[in-house]
């Protein structure tokens, strides 16, 4: 009962954010909000050009379609909240909004790592076995994946927030972050339930290690096919397929491996927050510029779209 009792007297966190220094706080307001509204503007770019473009009527840009949303989305949990935190001067959330937040951030966290692994088979079949790729990735098997990628994530995200409601939070309740994360929330409970701290730890983990195996696998098989080609024409137009799609992968996990690393190393309340920017608000503004500029279909499907002929 008197663990019962301290968790329910938590009515909110405090999200500390990147600085307490108050002459930056402007800055740090206009900048976010330039990052945002280019983050949603060019996702729905993409979103607008893979509906109405015919040509891009292809498993993969419904897989990229799906990503972009997904990075509106995982962008908007987070972003929004802190601009009006600082515009109202106020770094108090709730404690359900908090535990909202998390849940959210995490089904969209973790729908990135899933569909960047569903993009990379896409390319794995579309190269090692041209000839069965419309047979094989066909419009069944692509609802079937990103169905799969929304049960899991939303799974994974639900118990974590099972977990989170169980632990007792006393004492010091301010988050050195811009929102409520997993991690920074494990820190400040004063349970010491062993199982618990393990899943919440573990989980993550593993589910970005199977994500991050099954590319490393793909993309294996992409290089061994291309390696085989004759041609060098033939090795260029094959490779150029995966450049864009090679290039968020790789912007995406390093930037996420980057945050633990700087938060273990670098002993800075701010540093952990710091580096997640990097993550959840620039790869996500990025990978449009990716696929539109090194992507040449892509590329003509958004001039003709701002031409008006579509």
């Amino acid at each position: 009962m008197e663990s019962g009792n301290r968790t329910r007297r938590i009515s909110s966190f405090f999200l500390l954010g990147f600085s307490e220094n108050p002459h930056l706080q402007f800055l740090i307001f206009v900048l976010f909000l330039s990052m945002y509204l280019v983050t949603v503007l060019g996702n729905l770019l993409i979103i607008m050009v893979t509906i109405t473009q015919s040509p891009l009527h292809t498993p993969m840009y419904f897989f990229l379609a799906n990503l972009s949303f997904v990075d509106i989305c995982f962008t908007s949990t987070t972003v929004p909240k802190m601009l009006v935190n600082i515009q109202t001067q106020s770094k108090a959330i709730t404690y359900a909004d908090c535990i909202s937040q998390m849940s959210v951030f995490l089904v969209f966290g973790e729908l990135d790592n899933f569909l960047l692994a569903v993009m990379a088979y896409d390319r794995y079949v579309a190269i090692c076995h041209p000839l069965y790729y419309t047979v094989i990735v066909n419009q069944q098997l692509c609802m079937l994946m990103v169905l799969l990628s929304w049960v899991v994530s939303i799974l994974h995200a639900f118990l974590q927030s099972s977990i989170v409601l169980q632990l007792t939070f006393c004492g010091d309740v301010k988050i050195p972050h811009f929102f409520c994360e997993l991690n920074q929330l494990s820190q400040l409970t004063c349970s010491d339930s062993l199982s618990s701290h393990l899943i919440m730890h573990l989980v993550p983990v593993l589910l970005g290690a199977i994500s991050f195996s099954s590319i490393l696998y793909s993309y294996f098989k992409i290089v061994s096919s291309i390696c085989s080609i004759s041609s060098v024409q033939g090795k260029y137009k094959a490779f150029s397929t995966c450049v864009s799609h090679l290039s968020i992968v790789s912007l995406f996990y390093s930037t996420g491996l980057g945050v633990y690393v700087s938060s273990a190393v670098v002993q800075s309340s701010h540093s952990s927050a710091r580096a997640s920017v990097m993550y959840t608000v620039v790869t996500p503004m990025l990978n449009p510029f990716i696929y539109s500029l090194r992507n040449k279909d892509v590329k003509k499907a958004v001039e003709r779209l701002l031409e008006g002929k579509l």
